[in-house]
């Protein structure tokens, strides 16, 4: 389905659900659906895609960022603390385990995230230390800490 068929022959995706189907109009190009927002994810040229929206590891990084920002803006409304503005720069990569002091994997390769967290407003010291430890506790970052285990199965024909 191409961009202007966007919306017209879409599977209904009940609530709850994320729908990922490829797009048809490009090798790698895929419709992100949760029944209220249609997103696009792609590769970019030099891997073999259309460079039509972000990759799979930006969403990824750009799910952690949202969850941050969210999570510290409501703890600080909630604390009546003065935070004006939250922004949050995310890089994704690779690095040897045995570089890794605190991993407990001690060979081969990690992934890593770098999170950098900007907080605008007159906050003192003791906030922006808090807003920091908040930060971890958003629920995107605990899942991504946390033991994951994906069930898949085949859908019927």
């Amino acid at each position: 389905m191409s961009d202007a068929d966007a919306g017209r022959d879409e599977p209904a995706v009940a609530p709850g659900i994320v729908l990922v189907v490829e797009s048809g109009d490009s090798p790698l190009k895929q419709y992100l659906l949760d029944g209220r927002h249609r997103l696009i994810a792609d590769e970019p040229r030099q891997a073999g895609g259309g460079d039509a929206g972000p990759n799979p590891y930006e969403l990824l990084l750009m799910s952690l960022g949202a969850c941050t920002a969210m999570t510290l803006r409501l703890y600080a409304r909630r604390k009546q603390w003065p935070l004006e503005r939250v922004a949050v720069r995310l890089s994704h990569g690779r690095i040897h385990a045995e570089d890794c002091a605190d991993c407990e994997t001690k060979s081969g390769f990690i992934a890593r995230i770098e999170r950098e967290i900007e907080l605008k407003g007159p906050l003192d010291a003791a906030q922006r230390a808090r807003l920091m430890e908040i930060a971890d506790l958003c629920p995107v970052h605990r899942t991504l800490t946390s033991e994951i285990k994906v069930l898949s199965r085949l859908a019927p024909a």
